[in-house]
C-alpha cells in the first residue's frame, strides 16, 4: 500500500506519472488483495489528479477498484450489497457518474462479477438514461451524438451493461432493467433514434415478458445480440420494422423454443406466453407491461413492433394484454 507521504508528494506535484502508477501498482497488488485503505487511496488520487495523470492511470484505477469491489468480499466473484452501495456512493455525484474512469469501473465491475445486486445494474442503466434525456454525467458529455436521441454509442453501452449483468442466475432481463428501457423509449419515441435501439428494446422486453410467462430463455448474448443487417441502408421506418420482424427476431424466437446447437427441445417451465390453449403468467408482471405500454395513451413504434412480433408467432398472451393487442394489426 502506498504510504501517505508518497501520496502527498504526488498530490503536491500536481500530476500522476507513469512511474507513479508502476510503484502504486506494485504496492497495491503485491499482497494479492486490494484493501479498503488501498481503495480509498486510489479514489483520493483520482478525485484530485485524474485530469493530470499518465494514460496508464486509468487502467490501474479500473483494475484496482474492480478487484476490490468484486474480489475483496466473500464469496469472491460476487458483488455484495454492501460493496455495491459503497461503489454507488463513491462514484455518484448527485446521482450522476461524471468521469470516464468511474463509468468504466462501474461497467467493468458488472462484467467481472458472476452476480451483482440488481440495484447496481439499474444504477448503470440510469447513467445512460440521464445522459440521453438530460445531457448529464459522463454519458451526456461524452457519448451523446444529439440531444434527446439514442445514438449507436448509447445502444452499445446499454447492451454492454445488460450483457454484463447476465451472469449466474441473471439470464432473463429483470423488471428493473425493463423499467429503465421503457423510460428511455417513452422519452425518445418521437425522434430519429439509431435502429439498433429498436432492435435492443424489442428483444429485451420480449425476453423479460417471455421469461415471466414461463419460457426457458436463452442467454443474454443470444437473446440480445446485435444483428449485422442493422448496418444495411434503411427503407424508412416501415422497411426497418418489417426487416426486424422478418429477420433477426425470427431467429430470436427460435432460441426460446429450441436448443442452441445440440438439437434438444426447450419447453416452457410453466406455459404462459406459449403456443397453447390456456395462458398462465404472472398477473402482476403482465399488468405492469400492459400499463407501461399504455401509460401515455398511445403505442409507440417499438411497442407495436414488440406486439406484432408476439402476435405473428401465434403467442398466446395473458388476457390483460388483449385490449392492447386488439389495437395493433398483426
Amino acid at each position: 500500500m502506498a504510504d501517505s507521504a508518497e501520496v502527498q508528494a504526488i498530490v503536491a506535484r500536481g500530476k500522476i506519472t507513469a512511474e507513479d502508477v508502476l510503484k502504486l501498482r506494485n504496492r497495491v497488488f503485491w499482497k494479492g488483495v486490494v484493501t479498503p485503505k488501498d481503495a480509498e487511496m486510489v479514489f483520493h488520487l483520482n478525485d484530485r489528479l485524474a485530469s493530470a495523470a499518465d494514460p496508464s492511470w486509468s487502467l490501474f484505477f479500473v483494475e484496482a477498484l474492480t478487484d476490490y469491489v468484486v474480489m475483496q468480499a466473500e464469496p469472491q466473484g460476487y458483488i455484495s450489497d454492501e460493496n455495491a452501495e459503497w461503489l454507488i456512493a463513491r462514484i455518484s455525484h448527485s446521482g450522476h457518474v461524471d468521469s470516464e474512469n468511474e463509468l468504466e469501473l462501474l461497467v467493468k465491475a458488472l462484467e467481472r462479477a458472476k452476480q451483482s445486486p440488481v440495484g447496481l445494474v439499474k444504477f448503470a442503466l440510469e447513467q445512460v438514461k440521464l445522459g440521453v434525456l438530460d445531457g448529464s454525467g459522463v454519458v451526456g458529455h461524452k457519448h451523446r451524438l444529439e440531444p434527446g436521441v439514442v445514438g449507436e454509442g448509447e445502444v452499445e453501452l446499454l447492451r454492454r451493461i445488460l450483457f454484463a449483468f447476465g451472469g449466474d442466475g441473471n439470464i432473463a432481463v429483470t423488471r428493473q432493467e425493463a423499467e429503465v428501457l421503457f423510460d428511455i423509449n417513452d422519452a425518445t419515441s418521437e425522434v430519429d433514434n439509431h435502429p439498433a435501439w429498436s432492435d435492443l428494446f424489442v428483444k429485451a422486453v420480449a425476453n423479460f415478458l417471455m421469461a415471466t410467462c414461463g419460457y426457458e430463455v436463452p442467454n443474454r448474448h443470444e437473446a440480445l445480440r446485435r444483428e449485422a443487417w442493422l448496418d444495411a441502408p434503411s427503407a424508412g421506418v416501415g422497411g426497418f420494422m418489417s426487416r426486424m420482424l422478418a429477420g433477426s427476431l425470427d431467429a430470436v424466437w427460435e432460441a426460446y423454443q429450441h436448443g442452441t446447437g445440440e438439437g434438444e427441445a426447450k419447453k416452457p417451465a410453466s406455459p404462459g406466453l406459449t403456443i397453447g390453449d390456456e395462458p398462465r403468467a404472472s398477473a402482476e408482471e403482465v399488468r405492469w407491461v400492459a400499463d407501461r405500454m399504455s401509460r401515455d395513451g398511445q403505442l409507440h413504434a417499438n411497442e407495436m413492433a414488440l406486439i406484432n412480433f408476439l402476435k405473428s408467432h401465434r403467442a398466446h398472451l395473458h388476457p390483460k394484454l388483449n385490449p392492447i393487442l386488439d389495437r395493433v394489426a398483426a
